[in-house]
């Protein structure tokens, strides 16, 4: 079945190599006093709808809601169940949450998502988005219904959603000691990498190291991973395409990638950050691909590894 975007994997986001859901592709906002009270003013408004649902069930757990059927809001409308009592988000932060959605018309239970490892990729809040308008300026733990008008493509829906936490948006696994041979990363205070290139000729084999190692979902094919990376070319340590330059996260199936960033990503935790040097062969081997021209080049990354989605997923 499918979901409104709320759940489905939705905004592109745009790069040379990569491209995903539930992530802007754009800079992130800043966090500031006006941020924050744009998102608080996005928050969308009770109503008789949403006041009218009965919810069991603790935050963090999928809850059990019942109410008189059928629900017809005329627009979308917000009840806060819970104001959470953990941090309080901010606009430009990524988040990670979880709900249960259910058939306005009939009260059937239609899904229940992100409760589990590996069934939602955190999304990035603002007041633009419909988590946005669901959760507001709220706090983690925050837990509200939100009842949706019946639309030209579906019917009304009810979704129980609870604010599960914030995500960081470098990767924050156990630090590895480092490969002997591979290239050497620095990295700056707020996570992007540095990378130098050794001394000698570039391996003809993709190499892989951990440098950082997660505890989270793991990576399979197919998967999405909302990554961070910078790549550079092995042949003078130049930077040709980075998340970290005024842009934001980003996630794709692995299999959109190149074999060798492919690899990279596969079998991974959520929370690991990867070195990988590939070769022509599993890069863009000997062709000119955009106005970057990497023919024949030997190619590293720093990939950062922030969130996974399963490719089978209670959104489709």
């Amino acid at each position: 079945m499918r979901l409104r975007p709320l759940a489905a994997l939705s905004a592109a986001a745009v790069s040379a190599l990569l491209l995903a859901g539930c992530a802007s592709g754009e800079a992130a906002p800043s966090p500031s006093g006006t941020a924050a009270a744009n998102l608080c003013d996005a928050a969308a408004a009770s109503g008789s709808a949403s006041d009218s649902v009965e919810v069991a069930g603790d935050v963090g757990e999928a809850a059990e809601a019942t109410f008189d059927t059928p629900i017809a809001p005329e627009d979308l409308e917000v009840t806060v169940l819970d104001e959470g009592d953990g941090e309080a988000v901010e606009a430009g932060e990524f988040i990670s949450y979880a709900m249960t959605a259910y058939n306005g018309e009939t009260g059937e239970p239609l899904a229940t998502v992100g409760y589990e490892p590996g069934e939602l990729l955190p999304s990035q809040l603002s007041a633009d988005t419909i988590q946005g308008q669901v959760f507001g300026c709220g706090h983690v733990g925050k837990r509200v219904v939100a009842a949706f008008p019946a639309t030209e493509s579906a019917g009304s829906e009810v979704y129980v959603l609870d604010l599960l936490g914030t995500v960081p948006t470098a990767a924050s696994g156990d630090a590895q000691e480092p490969v002997a041979g591979m290239p050497t990363v620095k990295l700056a205070d707020d996570g992007a990498p540095s990378i130098t290139i050794p001394e000698g000729d570039a391996p003809t084999e993709t190499e892989i190291a951990t440098l950082k190692e997660g505890d989270g979902y793991e990576i399979k094919k197919g998967d999405y991973a909302l990554i961070q990376y910078t790549g550079v070319r092995w042949s003078n340590g130049e930077t040709f395409d980075s998340t970290w330059d005024g842009g934001a996260p980003i996630a794709y199936p692995t299999t959109n990638y190149v074999a060798g960033f492919q690899k990279a990503l596969e079998g991974q935790k959520v929370g690991s950050q990867v070195l990988v040097v590939i070769p022509p062969a599993e890069g863009y081997g000997e062709g000119t691909i955009n106005e970057e021209d990497l023919k024949g080049e030997t190619i590293v990354f720093v990939v950062d590894i922030l969130g996974g989605q399963a490719a089978a997923t209670g959104t489709e």
